[in-house]
């Protein structure tokens, strides 16, 4: 079995690639790309993309290694013009379109999907003002808080929010804002627009703007809120994913209804119903505390197992619901946690927008850990073992 670490450590498809790939260009298999006219542009160096041809005449080929030619000593401010404008080869109208541009962008679990994040969806579309609406459904998956799976989830979306289908994207590298972030930077856009729900306004704009500069690089990052949201209130004000899972575990398939869009019909809203049922386990020996799917509803018990430590103690590795982010706690607040991921970002997130961090095994970490009594009982559970005897000192040679 993947532990942590060698989780995190498997190599992904390179931000080069995937940059050049963004960009219409070819491989040569040896690192070279060429761009649609069949000239050599750019090279992968490091992880990047290098591109060729600075300073140098536009449109020779294949000259990769040729040295660019030297800044006039008594006009040195005329040539750094030139050298930016070649940076990235032409071609790309699309490319040179983005450049400087702006974009809006959504990051949110959608699980299940209901009429509110129609409302947030509107809300970004009406804020992106024309330039370019990304909707980024989050990756995570688990029965308690994240019972769809993406490709169900996305499958779910575009049928019930169908405005937005081709903006809706499917891509399972999208795990954090900080993926969506730097692949937003990557397609050279200056200015960044985050459409978020407002109790997350403060979150997503803390961490967004904290880590400008150093993830990627943005001349503006704007965070919006999409409008309140009122738990307690009824329609759309107060619907909300929580609510849906809390009916679903509880058979209740009016209120469920109420918090689909019309236009998903019922024969598929019905169907969904019964595949979240499936997905929470709800209809097995298996149950769950309502804190545990739905913890704003519950908070009084949430923040009992919080204070006696039954839950996200100091070096857990907990998932961020909101962002995707995941780190080892390393500070434990009244209600609150700080966190650290492996390459050393620190993040904060509340008590009730966290779950424990499993593998794609969906094994807990505390199940995985050596010499502990949960490793044990999930091994005497997966084997079928009732008891364990000790057999190291049976044959031992009494003096």
């Amino acid at each position: 079995m993947k532990s942590f670490l060698h989780f995190f450590s498997e190599a992904r498809e390179s931000q080069a690639v995937a940059q050049a790939k963004r960009m219409g260009l070819k491989t040569d298999g040896h690192g070279g790309w060429y761009d649609n006219r069949g000239e050599f542009v750019a090279k992968t160096e490091k992880g990047k993309l290098h591109f060729f041809n600075k300073g140098e005449k536009v449109g020779q080929k294949d000259t990769p290694n040729a040295a660019p030619k030297a800044k006039p000593a008594e006009k040195p401010q005329q040539a750094a013009p030139q050298a930016q404008q070649l940076e990235r080869p032409e071609g790309g109208e699309e490319e040179q379109k983005k450049e400087g541009g702006s974009v809006t962008l959504v990051f949110g679990r959608f699980n299940p999907p209901t009429v509110g994040h129609k409302k947030l969806l509107d809300a970004a579309s009406s804020i992106s003002s024309g330039s370019e609406l990304r909707i980024y459904p989050s990756r995570s998956q688990d029965p308690k808080k994240n019972p769809l799976d993406p490709g169900t989830k996305v499958g779910y979306m575009k049928k019930m929010f169908p405005k937005y289908e081709d903006n809706i994207i499917d891509d399972d590298n999208m795990k954090t804002i900080f993926d969506v972030l730097k692949t937003a930077d990557e397609d050279g856009f200056g200015e960044v627009t985050i459409v978020v729900g407002a109790d997350r306004l403060s979150e997503f704009k803390n961490l967004a703007n904290k880590y400008n500069g150093e993830l990627y690089n943005f001349e503006f990052i704007n965070v919006v809120s999409a409008g309140e949201r009122d738990a307690d209130a009824g329609g759309v004000e107060g619907m909300s994913a929580s609510k849906m899972r809390k009916a679903a575990s509880e058979d209740d398939y009016d209120t469920f209804r109420s918090g689909i869009p019309k236009a998903l019909e019922d024969k598929e809203t019905k169907q969904l119903f019964n595949v979240l049922r499936k997905s929470m386990k709800v209809s097995t020996k298996e149950s769950y505390d309502l804190w545990q799917i739905a913890p704003k509803f519950d908070f009084y018990t949430l923040r009992e197992n919080y204070y006696k430590k039954n839950i996200f103690r100091i070096g857990d590795i907990i998932e961020n619901l909101n962002t995707g982010l995941v780190g080892k706690i390393i500070r434990r607040g009244t209600n609150y946690l700080i966190c650290l991921t492996k390459e050393d970002y620190m993040f904060k997130s509340w008590i009730h927008d966290v779950k424990e961090w499993t593998e794609v095994s969906g094994v807990p970490a505390k199940q995985r850990e050596v010499g502990t009594d949960e490793l044990r009982n999930y091994t005497m559970k997966m084997t079928g073992t009732t008891g364990i005897k000790n057999f190291i000192n049976k044959y031992k040679i009494k003096k």
